[in-house]
């Protein structure tokens, strides 16, 4: 009986040290090497680019856009707030026959139309996570016009500025190319800094 209890405590303790213990600290020190950025959550001094940034203000319910940035596509909470409650994600699950998804859909259009731009339909309408950090080369190029006019930029420069930020497939043949708007975000940013003005 001493015997079968020696072993199953010094098996207990084994286990434990195996896979609490070295197969997590294996894990983090992989994670660590190999993808260092991503296992810290590729963090910038703007926020993550893994997850949707809020880029325009919704104020009393009616969406706005602020012309001055690339925005992203809306959160399902709030259609122009991305993350709008704490800690919230998750597709809205409204059907296409919804009067709600066709009110949010038309408060959006509304809103885009008011800085002068015909938007794509990802553009009024969530992904599957509602927390979508990318967008499209052409989600992209019908707002360069207006981030343009905005930031007193020309058309050319900021055109420029999103080829060099399309993101191609991943491995050259996986998904469609991309573009993270957060980093979008910052290169205009930058641009702006660097005075390539008209």
């Amino acid at each position: 009986m001493r015997t079968n209890l020696i072993r199953s405590v010094v098996l207990t303790l084994v286990v434990l040290l195996v896979c609490g213990v070295a197969y997590n600290a294996a894990g983090w020190a992989i994670a660590q090497a190999a993808f260092h950025a991503q296992a810290n959550g590729s963090i910038t001094q703007n926020g993550s680019s893994l997850i949707g940034q809020p880029w325009s203000p919704t104020t009393n319910g009616v969406p706005s856009i602020d012309p001055r940035w690339f925005q992203g596509r809306p959160d399902p909470d709030n259609p122009l707030e991305l993350d709008g409650a704490p800690g919230s994600s998750g597709a809205s699950n409204l059907g296409p026959r919804s009067s709600v998804l066709v009110s949010d859909v038309q408060a959006l259009i509304a809103a885009w139309h008011k800085v002068g731009v015909d938007p794509t339909p990802d553009l009024v309408t969530t992904s599957g996570s509602g927390l979508d950090p990318d967008i499209s080369p052409l989600d992209a190029a019908v707002q360069v016009p207006m981030v343009a006019r905005a930031r007193h930029l020309s058309d050319a420069a900021v055109r420029q500025l999103v080829r060099a930020e399309t993101r191609g497939a991943q491995y050259g043949f996986l998904g469609a190319p991309y573009l993270n708007v957060l980093a979008l975000n910052e290169a205009l940013a930058r641009l702006v800094a660097t005075g390539s003005r008209r």
